[in-house]
């Protein structure tokens, strides 16, 4: 295997002062959220969603976020998968968004609530037809099938179900969940790992922020 230990990358894009930040952590993440538009970051919306069994054990995948308001952060999956049955037992989460191109992470950690049915409704009757027959073909999610082919079969078959122009139903099995971010913390990559961390924790009446030893 390559060496890896002279591999690294000194960050020198920017700075982050205390002076930059909004006093609402929201605000401050939809902020860097649309400069990451801007800059034609790949998928920006991909975050990495953190959760541990009732055992302790972690477990981390990336996912798609579907919604940032009212202090939380929103996404959707199967309730049977592997994260779903984590949140299930221990209803907390952190996230993790990764902007390599703007040398900036964000993490947002804070219990996790299922959106309700009817939000959960009209997202689903939003997404790609093939989409949606997906998230019926993939249950349970996580797990073991014997093939590629038995998959694509069952994909077949609901395509001949629900062909194009027919109402898909939403999977009682699919839905949303939302984690309501009690702690957040904004990095960005300086020269010589002397890198800018904030963390925005709650106060009476707001939050208070922090500068982190990098």
């Amino acid at each position: 295997m390559t060496d890896l230990t002279s591999m690294r990358v000194s960050y020198t894009r920017a700075a982050l002062r205390r002076t930059d930040l909004h006093p609402d952590p929201l605000e401050q993440f939809q902020a860097w959220f649309q400069e990451a538009l801007a800059a034609d970051v790949p998928e920006p919306y991909a975050m990495s969603v953190a959760t541990a069994s009732a055992q302790g054990r972690p477990s981390v995948r990336t996912v798609l976020l579907r919604g940032a308001a009212d202090g939380a952060l929103t996404f959707y999956t199967n309730f049977e998968s592997h994260k779903g049955l984590d949140l299930s037992a221990n209803p907390q989460a952190e996230v993790l968004f990764y902007w390599a191109e703007l040398e900036r992470q964000v993490r947002a950690y804070g219990p996790v609530t299922r959106v309700p049915d009817e939000e959960a409704d009209h997202y689903f009757h939003v997404r790609p037809h093939d989409s949606q027959l997906a998230a019926h073909a993939s249950d349970p999610q996580s797990a073991p099938i014997p093939s590629r082919e038995a998959l694509e079969e069952k994909f077949a078959a609901l395509q001949a179900q629900y062909p194009r122009g027919a109402v898909v139903p939403r999977p009682a099995f699919w839905g949303g969940y939302r984690v309501t971010v009690q702690e957040w913390e904004f990095w960005q990559g300086r020269p010589n790992r002397m890198h800018d961390r904030f963390r925005y924790a709650p106060k009476a009446g707001g939050w208070r922020t922090e500068r982190l030893m990098p």
